[in-house]
């Protein structure tokens, strides 16, 4: 029964030596409380003074739309639509906000900025690589998912801060033209190339033609091959047409790509239909074999057939001239500026009240630590007195070696 007893007492007893143990911190707390002020106190009155010694920082933003894959207005749009899928192979640069932004994190365009600005005497420094971290870290580039790309400017002076957004806005629209006019200026001229090719083999075609029907006078073919041969130049036309955009894209993708491999499997496909469709003597073919007609007659037909190849062929590459000198005459990049910078009147940085918050309750909590271990230290037995005072011995020679080694050293 007495240890029962005993035992109950001690369960009765537990709650209070906790409230105790709460009581004792908040003891130590209000008995060291001078401590917490005067490291709160301090700590706030540093806040206060080093924010107010940093300098007031401005940022200057802007704001700009990317070109959209429009293609065009007007004649351009026009031509677009007759010339179908092969359309595509004569844009500029696409509306891509990735592509803009990478532009604009180019070491050309940073270095352009840099020049522009005379930074390397603004910033103190002659180094290239380190004046482009330091502008990298003064400029910010950001593409939302509207595609509206924002660039931000951090400077201590709010008209410079406008002057760096203003300037990379400029910057990567004299590097988009640039690369739109290269663009177009090498498709212009490997079109403008076959075209010649093109016009040679169209007056050659005509030349025959013309000496076939002096020869021998006026000879037609029946309504059923002339229908044949019609189909037969729309299907070359458009194989002399995917062959050119092949070889515009082999000159920027291999084989491999996505986008030639359909080309190539495309053109695999019109051949088929055009071997299908010219016979080679088959009775079912739509042109009848060199055994199945008069030889004069099918001489007509393999005249007519090329020339309304050439003609066919000859209007596909004029369409595409026309619309790569229009790309090519494009004087603009097309790039839409929504916000220009201007200088901001308000500071964005630094945040002195919340430097100031942020530093008092870091302090605050801090003290309260502070005092616990004071607490903690004056009533410590000899035990442990003995192995700090150890730690202290042994931290102290070792500090005192390292200065010896490093003296010696020197």
């Amino acid at each position: 029964m007495d240890e029962v007893q005993k035992s109950g007492n001690n369960l009765s007893q537990q709650p209070d030596e906790e409230e105790i143990n709460l009581l004792e911190l908040l003891q130590v707390i209000v008995r060291r409380r001078n401590v917490i002020i005067k490291v709160t106190v301090v700590a706030t009155v540093l806040a206060v003074v080093l924010s107010l010694c940093m300098q007031n920082v401005y940022t200057a933003t802007a704001r700009l739309l990317p070109p959209q894959k429009d293609g065009g207005g007007g004649a351009a749009a026009a031509l677009l639509g007759q010339l179908g899928g092969l359309g595509g192979m004569v844009g500029g640069l696409g509306g891509s906000a990735d592509l803009y932004m990478g532009i604009l994190k180019s070491r050309s365009v940073a270095d352009s900025v840099i020049k522009r600005l005379d930074l390397a005497t603004e910033l103190k420094s002659k180094n290239p690589d380190a004046l482009r971290v330091t502008l990298a870290g003064m400029v910010k580039f950001q593409a939302g998912k509207d595609g509206i790309i924002t660039i931000s400017a951090d400077n201590k002076d709010p008209r410079r801060a406008a002057e760096m957004a203003n300037t990379f806005i400029e910057e990567l629209q004299k590097k988009s033209l640039q690369l739109n006019l290269t663009k177009a200026s090498t498709e212009r001229s490997f079109i403008e190339k076959r075209l010649v090719i093109v016009k040679q083999d169209l007056k050659t075609a005509e030349d025959a033609m013309k000496n076939f029907q002096v020869k021998y006078k006026t000879i037609k073919a029946d309504s059923q091959a002339a229908v044949a041969i019609e189909g037969i130049a729309r299907v070359k036309a458009e194989l002399v047409t995917k062959e050119v955009q092949l070889a515009a894209m082999r000159n920027s993708m291999t084989d491999e790509a996505p986008e030639v491999r359909t080309l190539l499997a495309g053109i695999s496909q019109l051949r088929g239909q055009l071997n299908s469709m010219s016979g080679a003597g088959d009775r079912n073919s739509v042109i009848p074999g060199v055994g199945n007609a008069p030889g004069i007659g099918v001489e007509y037909i393999r005249l007519l057939r090329d020339l309304k190849v050439q003609e066919a062929t000859f209007e596909q590459l004029t369409k595409q001239f026309e619309l790569a000198k229009i790309n090519e005459a494009r004087d603009s990049s097309s790039l839409q500026v929504l916000d220009e910078a201007v200088a901001p009147s308000r500071k964005s940085k630094p945040k002195r009240s919340l430097i100031v918050v942020l530093s008092t309750v870091t302090a605050f909590f801090c003290s309260i630590f502070l005092v616990f271990i004071q607490e903690y230290l004056s009533k410590m037995s000899a035990e442990d007195a003995a192995i700090i005072q150890e730690m202290k011995s042994s931290l102290g020679g070792t500090l005192r070696r390292f200065l010896f080694w490093k003296k010696a050293g020197n």
